[in-house]
This record gives structure tokens, C-alpha cells and sequence, in this order.
């Protein structure tokens, strides 16, 4: 870990989703993604004033949601029986999401999908968030880094002994890292994503945002 580290201190072709309003719970494994938020907040945030990029907020990865995904492609906003989440439920999620409101919206296109009602689905996506370990080092990130996008990836794969190379994969957006995606079974074990999820950024120069 000490090599990675030490590189990172110094320093989308998506495929289609299939037709929206599928069954919910027909899926083959779950997409667990991560977003850096300093990136979101440079490229989206910010124009909308969010409270999610209030300097001191201190943000690395946070959550952007628990996807359920098939092999190839993924369902949206599924067909379900189960009532949308309360205001309560959704706020509960905003320390490991930037905000509330985020939480919903991934419900409502994502949660659906599960076959869990609102709370499960939330605590599932919890769940599989803090099985991930992110590196201490990502807090001290006080200035914009370039560096091979890959090197996101190492990091994460050394701090998560259980996690391969094949299960990650590392997004980017206008030049800058976007996103860690990492593939999980339905009982959130890590797996091998499919072939639609594992493309990697291969930029050697993507910045990576400093934390705020």
C-alpha cells in the first residue's frame, strides 16, 4: 500500500439501460458506486449551490448508489408494491450520501429494482458501503493531483484485501476522477462485474479534486 500511497500523496461509452418499468427484483448483482465528491461538486454541485459542497464538509467517496445491474445492462425504475420512503428515511441517508435528496431519486430509479422495500434497500446500500475501506489518505487531499486514474483503483484494491481487479472499476468525467464502481453479489459479496461495467478510465493524467 505504502507504493500507492505514496504515488497518490505525491501527485463512457455506458451501455443502454434495457426499457424502463422492469419486475422488480429481477436482477443478477449489484454495482455499489462510489463518487468522489469534490468532482461531483466542481461539475454539477457547485451551479446548484448544494450544501454537499460546503467548504469543511470534508467529503471523499460518498455514496452515490447501490445499483442493481443485470450481466448485461441494468433495470430502472422498476414496477413495485413497496411505498416510497418517508422524509425521515431519506434524511437518515445524507451522511453517507452528500444530502437527502439523492436518496430518494436513487429509490425511485435504482431501489425499486431491488425487491426490497424502501428501508431494506436503504440499509442494504449502507451495508455495502461500509464493507468498503477507504484510504486515509484521501481526506489530506488539499490540492488538485494528477495521476493515472488506475492509481485510484490500486489503493482501493490494497486497503480491501477481498476485493480483485476484475470487481473495480474506475470512472472519469472531463478529465477529472468521477467514480469508484464496485460489483457485489446479491448478498453483497464481492464478485467479477460484467463486461459492460468493468471498462476503466485509462487516463494517466485524470486530476483528482481536492477534498473540501
Amino acid at each position: 500500500m505504502r507504493t500507492v500511497l505514496a504515488l497518490l500523496a505525491a501527485l463512457w461509452l455506458a451501455p443502454a439501460a434495457r426499457a424502463e418499468g422492469e419486475r422488480a427484483g429481477d436482477f443478477d448483482y449489484y454495482v455499489l458506486a462510489l463518487s468522489w465528491s469534490a468532482a461531483w461538486c466542481a461539475l454539477e454541485g457547485d451551479a446548484r449551490d448544494d450544501p454537499q459542497c460546503d467548504a469543511g464538509r470534508g467529503l471523499t467517496f460518498v455514496l452515490h448508489g447501490l445499483w442493481p445491474q443485470y450481466d448485461d445492462g441494468w433495470p430502472s425504475f422498476c414496477r413495485t408494491g413497496e411505498r416510497d420512503p418517508t422524509r425521515a428515511e431519506t434524511a437518515a441517508m445524507a451522511d453517507i450520501m452528500g444530502g437527502a435528496g439523492l436518496a430518494f431519486y436513487q429509490w425511485k430509479k435504482h431501489g425499486r429494482c431491488s425487491g426490497l422495500s424502501a428501508a431494506g434497500y436503504y440499509r442494504a446500500a449502507r451495508e455495502a458501503y461500509d464493507s468498503i475501506a477507504i484510504p486515509d489518505l484521501f481526506a489530506e487531499v488539499d490540492r488538485p493531483l494528477t495521476l493515472p486514474a488506475s492509481v485510484i483503483e490500486d489503493a482501493l484494491l490494497e486497503t480491501n484485501p477481498g476485493l480483485e481487479r476484475d470487481g473495480i472499476t474506475i470512472t472519469c468525467k472531463a478529465g477529472r476522477i468521477q467514480e469508484a464502481r464496485i460489483c457485489l453479489t446479491r448478498d453483497l459479496a464481492p464478485r467479477r462485474c460484467g463486461a459492460d461495467v468493468i471498462r476503466d478510465c485509462r487516463l494517466p493524467d485524470a486530476v483528482l479534486e481536492p477534498v473540501r
